[in-house]
């Protein structure tokens, strides 16, 4: 078990490096800029960075509700706050006062587990009310639960699978589909169950922080250097990291990836952001992944597919593209989950909610443009990097779509990763020297 851990970990660790490596090598900078640029991050202190907006960072106690906890979420506008533990709260070191980051990954993650729970317990009641045995119903709730295959299905009489499923949902329907399209098929019941009725209800922030997260809590002093700072936000893949004082365990800034891209904005007209920004993104290597690598969402799936999709690809966003033609039709974000959680009144038909009518619905909400799809956030290989970063800072986006061709198909996407990526490079042994043994621990978990 210990060695399979530790392989896991090396894995990952390896991953970072290829990531990195393969993005040196393909970005055509002169070396003696890059390693001027290095060298300029590494003495600047990440003390000098903007503070967040408001000059307070928004915390989440950790026995809040997810409900009450996705509401300051957004109202805060904000993807993501650190969660502090009520009964330690006064302590003076950081490790016993906070217990890690929330954020919409941890959410839509538990989200699509109690999806899973859900349909299980209403599949059992609907098979105790048409008088299925419990060795059927239980058979069920494993499906439900991802703990079998879809050909634990097919040992399940037609008759009992029609039953179980809420809502009069026919087997065939039910055949060889996974618990969130279950749970998709079980209607208005899915999101009582979720919302309203116990043990889903009163769920804290506590519970699902440690099972859900999919990055490690790991802040920096504020004398700490940028080049630490963007390399944790590239990299090593975070996107947000906590800055602390010392002899202060509260956190005094809170550096996100969308605001290191927002400082990069402002650096226009120094010669050294203007002679990297000026080059198209194809002479800087991007986009970083091949077409046929890029994950995408028909229109016609359904929306808890595509959120199960991001889950199990670790990814925030997907395109929503039309047929065999990769034709970018809009986007949907792992932030999209607030409005399943906080507005499930405008949803009224979840047998059938497709990607497409799910953003239709929202955009129609939010804008009052009814009937009108997101817009993707687009650009072409010969886009300039300033004119990318102009757009996802203005925009205040994750991701830009590379697109081709008249009918606008997907060949790519540059993400705040890949951006920051462009301007930093880890000289030898800064990760062993810099983060040391115990950060190397917890980004390798």
């Amino acid at each position: 078990m210990a060695m399979a851990q530790e392989s896991k970990s090396i894995e990952k660790i390896e991953s970072y490096d290829a990531y990195f490596e393969m993005v040196q090598s393909r970005k055509k900078l002169p070396q003696s800029l890059q390693d001027t640029l290095t060298a300029a991050f590494a003495r600047i202190p990440v003390s000098s960075f903007p503070q967040v907006p408001g000059g307070r960072v928004i915390e989440i106690l950790a026995d809040t509700s997810i409900g009450d906890a996705v509401k300051i979420l957004s109202e805060s506008n904000i993807l993501s706050a650190p969660v502090v533990n009520p009964d330690t709260k006064d302590r003076m070191d950081w490790r016993e006062r906070y217990l890690g980051i929330l954020d919409y990954s941890a959410i839509i993650l538990w989200v699509l587990q109690n999806a899973e729970i859900a349909a299980a317990a209403l599949s059992a009641t609907s098979a105790a009310t048409a008088g299925i045995g419990t060795g059927a119903a239980g058979a069920l709730g494993a499906l439900a639960l991802g703990t079998t295959g879809p050909a634990a299905v097919a040992g399940l009489a037609a008759a009992a699978v029609g039953a179980a499923v809420a809502g009069g949902v026919v087997a065939d329907r039910g055949m060889g589909k996974d618990a969130p399209t279950a749970a998709d098929n079980l209607g208005e019941d899915f999101y009582k169950v979720i919302l309203h009725e116990e043990p889903f209800r009163s769920t804290t922030v506590r519970s699902i922080l440690k099972t859900y997260r999919w990055a490690p809590f790991i802040p920096v002093a504020s004398d700490s250097s940028m080049l630490s700072e963007m390399l944790l936000l590239s990299k090593y893949r975070l996107r947000n990291v906590p800055v602390i004082e010392k002899g202060n365990p509260a956190i005094k800034n809170f550096i996100t990836q969308s605001a290191v891209i927002q400082g990069l904005q402002g650096c226009r007209g120094r010669d050294w952001f203007d002679c990297i920004s000026s080059h198209p993104i194809c002479e800087l290597g991007l986009p970083f992944m091949s077409p046929d690598q890029v994950i995408s969402v028909q229109e016609n799936e359904l929306i808890l597919e595509a959120f199960k999709k991001m889950k199990d690809k670790q990814i925030g966003g997907l395109p929503v593209i039309e047929g065999a033609t990769r034709k970018i039709l809009g986007n949907i974000s792992i932030r999209d989950v607030r409005f399943l959680l906080l507005k499930p009144d405008l949803f009224t038909n979840f047998r059938e909610l497709t990607v497409k009518d799910f953003v239709v619905t929202i955009t129609s909400a939010t804008n009052n443009t009814a009937g009108k799809s997101i817009t993707p956030i687009t650009c072409k290989h010969d886009s300039t990097l300033e004119s990318v970063i102009d757009t996802l800072a203005s925009k205040a986006v994750h991701r830009i779509y590379v697109v081709a061709g008249e009918q606008n198909e997907v060949m790519g996407v540059i993400t705040l990763r890949d951006v920051i990526s462009c301007f930093v490079k880890e000289p030898p042994n800064f990760f062993h020297d810099y983060f040391g043994f115990a950060a190397q621990e917890l980004l390798s978990e």
